[in-house]
């Protein structure tokens, strides 16, 4: 389920960098032993620019981007889903993996410490964007 105020987001941040973007990609079904793993999203670097299902697209031997969403500011929840959905999206045998929490502000002591891991970056939401999405 897409969230009203995080999807805007993610698709914002699609819109600056391009590809291809699978939205609410499922990185793990869920089992009796194990939940189900959603990601906000997932892009395909240098793909075509559109939004695609999940079965629509290869990731193997792919640059991807996956993208965590929150709203609010930066914290070590988002943080967290944003640097194991990497670990996660090894199993599709991409050629490539960075990780985007992208949130609606800044924590000037939490980023260093997530940037400090290659390929993690926090991207913040324009605060015009932010507005739009609430009225």
């Amino acid at each position: 389920m897409m969230s009203k105020l995080e999807t805007p987001m993610t698709r914002w941040y699609w819109q600056q960098v391009g590809g291809t973007l699978i939205e609410e990609f499922c990185a793990v079904s869920g089992s009796p032993s194990c939940g189900t793993r959603l990601l906000d999203g997932v892009l395909i670097k240098g793909g075509e620019l559109r939004i695609a299902r999940q079965t629509e697209v290869k990731l193997k031997g792919q640059d991807i981007v996956v993208i965590q969403t929150k709203a609010g500011r930066l914290g070590m929840y988002v943080m967290g889903q944003a640097f194991f959905s990497a670990q996660l999206m090894q199993r599709f045998a991409p050629r490539s993996v960075e990780s985007v929490a992208l949130v609606g502000q800044d924590d000037e002591v939490l980023r260093p410490l997530f940037e400090q891991y290659p390929g993690m970056h926090v991207v913040v939401c324009p605060a015009d964007v932010m507005r739009r999405q609430s009225t």
